[in-house]
């Protein structure tokens, strides 16, 4: 039995566990982007780490440098990379909505369009 929702609140539909601002193409992209990056350090550098051992990068070969040291620099910089675009298009959102909230709304008759079309 499902009891009605109270007075003083009005119906309103059930909530997604994500909110739709999070399935933005802007974080889409961004995602696949930076999976896409971890994808390639994580076995394209481990594939070719053999390869990349005849390049020094100062007194080690490039192969040990990424294994050792690169991948995990690349993780963390994947994670600012996040965590920056994110805090940006947040305000960008945020910057939007107080636009459209201090915009006022266009009145039901159009002035270039007397007719409605």
């Amino acid at each position: 039995m499902m009891l009605p929702p109270p007075a003083d609140q009005p119906d309103r539909p059930m909530a997604s566990p994500f909110p739709p601002e999070l399935h933005d193409v802007r974080h889409l992209w961004l995602k696949a982007g930076l999976l896409l990056l971890w994808a390639l350090v994580s076995f394209g550098a481990s594939y070719f780490a053999r390869d990349l051992q005849t390049l020094v990068l100062g007194v080690w070969p490039l192969g040990y440098w990424i294994v050792a040291q690169g991948a995990v620099l690349v993780f963390i910089a994947i994670v600012v990379v996040y965590a920056w675009a994110m805090n940006r298009f947040e305000r960008q959102d945020h910057q939007r909505q107080e636009h459209r909230r201090q915009t006022p709304e266009p009145a039901p008759g159009n002035a270039d369009h007397p007719h409605g079309w």
